[in-house]
């Protein structure tokens, strides 16, 4: 296969495993107490981190004191969304929570405003507005009702996992930051919050059966540590416009894997909504980066480095990469 379609196919992978990881946490915080699983997730993402950390055969295996300083907040950051997309896609479709959360992609150029000087044209706040109507029609479902509390929070962690991404970018810009190594203290960081909520449940690990723990190592391993590792050794081998293009597909993903694996059903507004959603958060990702890219650069520009975390992965940041929502 040619380099750049093997690159191509990368990060497709990518976005699928980032898809699928919605109606994985459906599924295991059904088995499991939501704490338990974000414990578990954690634990075993940074047992495997440390063990690459460990096997390392490049450079040195200590972390820097910049990588320790920016990876602890952000690892604070970064629980803070998993929590609230976990709860959420608990209460609510893995369709509907894949696509709610892809508002992170125009969320974020309203809370960043570090990297260009003046405002964001009006096109983009008519993409944004797009993005908010096929919210309202998602939520709606079979038809208009009283608001459901899985869509809401998933709109909450659309919004702190924006903060989170801006947050990113302050935090490493213009400094030399390993990804792996700060993705370890990450995942230390998460492990080290929900070992105390989660401890009085922990022993329920031991009466599930496989199939949960079959998500949960899905979850950490696939979900978290190879879709990291994959997404960045595929950034380094095309452009940021591609990349971005082919990862933003991810809530396509989650919309297909919600109805051909879970059974859920697309109504007439759900599936305008889903529309929607997609059309106005390429047409605002578009327009941002185009603007990012005209616009008068400030002294000290920060750009964000957009994570692909998330809470991708939410157990991984990536390095510098465009402009895509991260995975539950």
């Amino acid at each position: 296969m040619p380099d750049a379609r093997r690159t191509d196919a990368v990060l497709l992978l990518v976005a699928l495993v980032w898809g699928s990881s919605y109606l994985s946490a459906q599924t295991a915080a059904a088995a499991l107490p939501v704490l338990v699983v974000l414990f578990a997730r954690y634990a075993l993402s940074a047992l495997a981190c440390l063990g690459l950390v460990a096997t390392a055969r490049r450079g040195p295996r200590r972390w820097t004191r910049e990588e320790i300083r920016a990876g602890v907040p952000l690892g604070v950051t970064q629980a803070a969304v998993l929590l609230i997309e976990t709860y959420g896609v608990a209460h609510t479709s893995a369709a509907n929570a894949g696509l709610i959360i892809s508002l992170t992609i125009v969320l974020t150029p309203l809370l960043d405003r570090s990297g260009h000087r003046g405002g964001l044209p009006p096109v983009f706040f008519v993409a944004a507005g797009v993005c908010v109507l096929a919210v309202g029609l998602l939520m709606a479902g079979n038809g208009f009702h009283a608001l459901r509390l899985g869509d809401l929070l998933m709109l909450g962690a659309a919004v702190v996992r924006a903060a989170h991404v801006v947050l990113v970018g302050r935090l490493t810009a213009g400094r030399t930051i390993r990804p792996l190594q700060l993705t370890a203290v990450q995942t230390l960081v998460g492990s080290a919050l929900f070992l105390a909520p989660a401890a009085r449940d922990l022993p329920d690990l031991a009466h599930v059966g496989l199939a949960a723990w079959a998500q949960l190592l899905y979850l950490a391993l696939f979900c978290s540590v190879f879709a990291f590792l994959a997404q960045t050794w595929a950034v380094q081998r095309t452009s940021a416009s591609r990349a971005s293009l082919l990862l933003g597909t991810e809530p396509i993903w989650a919309a297909a894997v919600g109805i051909g694996l879970a059974g859920e059903h697309f109504t007439v507004l759900t599936a305008l909504g889903a529309a929607l959603m997609v059309t106005g958060t390429y047409w605002g990702q578009a327009v941002e980066r185009a603007h990012r890219g005209t616009a008068p650069r400030a002294e000290n520009p920060k750009i964000p480095h957009h994570t692909e975390e998330a809470p991708a992965c939410p157990t991984a940041t990536p390095p510098p990469t465009p402009t895509t929502p991260t995975s539950v």
